[in-house]
């Protein structure tokens, strides 16, 4: 859709040449940060909790319970969030944010039993990324970080050395999770944002019309994106659960007993992160 909206507002003059997968070429994908920040590439996207140590404002997508559901997410990313959050990449980085694109939400799947209530996952190992906001909310609940990178986890939950993990359910079914894990609790504890991140002197450099071509471009691509990622998400529940996979959805109750012991973890996302930005999160 980006290629598509460029190339037709430019009558061709302006060409988008698309790099569908850097590993493909043995590359690890962190290295489409380099790639872009020195305009080798002009436009990635990346998720934003990998840029989180250079721009701690961005940590702010890493509180728990933040959204109520995509709507919200969407209205504060598409506002005076996304805006804040534009300004501070461009602060401290070399790149532009064009938008955000949706890595949707994290829900629990384990191997042992339906959770309904944070006391049903005590003593349960989790597999989730290093990150100490992440690893402080499983404590939380009462279960048992185990934070390790992707690799190594994915190995981790098909030998049943850990037993619960969580991640979107693209993620969960990308990487075999389902195979092994027969419950599925829809947490939907932290909110995934995919950055649209551009090589900023090269997007500075456009002329107006350009600049505001491209612009429309990545506003396109980023509803295309929302609404393949959030279709694809209810027709993977409904193959799940034809493979004998059992859901949970929580309760209003249940679910506020969630956020409610998750305080701790909340607290701590907050920690670096000016107060102003969970106030245009929540507006």
């Amino acid at each position: 859709m980006f290629r598509r909206v460029v190339e037709s507002e430019t009558n061709g003059e302006v060409g988008v040449e698309v790099t569908w997968n850097i590993m493909d070429d043995g590359r690890p994908n962190t290295d489409l940060f380099e790639l872009v920040e020195s305009g080798h590439m002009f436009l990635c996207y990346f998720s934003s909790s990998y840029l989180g140590s250079r721009v701690p404002e961005l940590n702010v997508l890493e509180t728990p319970f933040l959204f109520d559901d995509l709507a919200m997410a969407h209205r504060a990313l598409d506002g005076p969030l996304g805006e804040a959050l534009a300004v501070a990449v461009r602060a401290s980085t070399g790149f532009e944010a064009l938008g955000f694109w949706d890595n949707g939400f994290r829900h629990l799947t384990n191997r042992l039993r339906p959770v309904h209530m944070p006391e049903d996952c005590r003593g349960m190992s989790v597999r989730l990324q290093p990150n100490v906001v992440h690893e402080e909310l499983i404590r939380c609940w009462g279960a048992i970080p185990v934070a390790v990178e992707l690799s190594h986890g994915i190995q981790l939950i098909r030998r049943l050395d850990v037993d619960a993990q969580e991640n979107p359910l693209a993620n969960t079914v990308a990487y075999g999770v389902d195979q092994v894990h027969g419950h599925v609790t829809m947490t939907g504890h932290l909110y995934g944002a995919r950055g649209l991140f551009a090589h900023r002197p090269t997007w500075e450099a456009f002329p107006p019309d350009l600049q505001a071509n491209v612009g429309k471009a990545a506003r396109s691509a980023v509803e295309v994106q929302r609404k393949t990622a959030e279709r694809m998400e209810a027709d993977l529940r409904i193959e799940l659960e034809a493979s004998g996979v059992a859901f949970v959805d929580l309760t209003p109750e249940q679910h506020a007993a969630f956020v409610d012991v998750s305080a701790p973890a909340i607290a701590r996302a907050h920690e670096g992160v000016p107060g102003e930005l969970f106030d245009l999160a929540r507006s």
